[in-house]
């Protein structure tokens, strides 16, 4: 038995201010800085409104009930099914398509290329997040890799360092809040973004927001590029995922609850990874991961 809620939906007003131009770059940081802070601040906040006045739980007098309930930390999940279902929507007439062209049109070298590039655009980010951890030995990995990769691997293009032995792991700020003890709070499902939870939808607009490499490059004039970055992820990552969604998809009773339950154990294992180990290479966070790895032999492996 479902347990839904209400959803009342707030629109949250955006005020420009406009400076005049000057002759140094850093009041344009500043200014750019501080729109992306105040849109994804926004964002986020408008999700955190909606889920803190929509909660229904079970009647006590049925324990079962009640126990799934607990168990699912899914209080939500008749707004969660319907922002799913439109995501899965999104993915069958758009998303997949392309996917499916990308994985069997583009060369398979040429996807391994633009896969290394993604991850180290990423590079600063996992470095400040294995700084945040207190990971050492991660950060200087991740460093090296950096260096090597962006030096003499054409910008990340090639993966030179792992072939001399410097492996890629992940990080994001929703994990170092949770290596700092932070609860991930109830399950999400974010439109275009897909599952989460508050405490990632955190972690996701502070990675967003302070991420260097896109401030480098709208100061140099490049518009184009969060989006266009944006959907290469988005496409890379779901065309190493495209055999793995189908099976899923077959085979599961309940695919919402599938994707739930792998989403969590996905980010359990990169929380515990982060600590302990190293991580599965992939990239974070990637729209309609859905809690899955690549699939061994994708393009960023090669």
């Amino acid at each position: 038995m479902a347990y839904g809620c209400r959803v009342r939906i707030s629109v949250l007003g955006h005020q420009s201010v406009h400076t005049p131009r000057g002759f140094s770059v850093l009041p344009d940081i500043q200014k750019l800085r501080a729109r992306v802070v105040s849109r994804l601040a926004a964002a986020a906040l408008g999700s955190l409104l909606l889920v803190a006045g929509c909660a229904t739980s079970p009647p006590t007098n049925d324990p079962e009930a009640l126990a799934a309930y607990r168990e699912a930390n899914d209080p939500y999940e008749s707004f969660n099914r319907t922002v799913f279902d439109l995501n899965m929507n999104l993915d069958r007439f758009v998303l997949k398509p392309v996917a499916y062209v990308y994985r069997n049109v583009v060369p398979d070298p040429i996807q391994g290329w633009i896969s290394n590039a993604l991850a180290n655009l990423r590079s600063l980010i996992v470095l400040a997040n294995d700084l945040l951890q207190g990971e050492w030995d991660r950060a200087n990995n991740t460093f090296v890799r950096m260096l090597m990769n962006t030096s003499f691997g054409l910008g990340g293009v090639l993966d030179i360092a792992t072939e001399f032995g410097v492996p890629r792991h992940d990080e994001d700020f929703g994990q170092t809040l949770a290596v700092w003890g932070m609860n991930e709070g109830p399950y999400l499902v974010l439109p275009l973004l897909g599952p989460s939870n508050p405490r990632d939808l955190l972690g996701f607009v502070v990675d967003t927001a302070f991420d260097p490499s896109t401030y480098i490059v709208n100061v140099a004039g490049v518009d184009a590029f969060g989006p266009a970055r944006f959907a290469a992820s988005t496409v890379s990552g779901r065309a190493a995922r495209y055999d793995q969604i189908n099976e899923l998809q077959r085979t599961s009773l309940d695919f919402y609850a599938a994707v739930r339950s792998l989403y969590r154990q996905r980010r359990n294992d990169e929380i515990r990874q982060g600590r302990l180990a190293a991580a599965t290479p992939g990239l974070m966070p990637e729209p309609f991961a859905l809690g899955l790895e690549p699939s061994p032999a994708t393009a960023s492996d090669r």
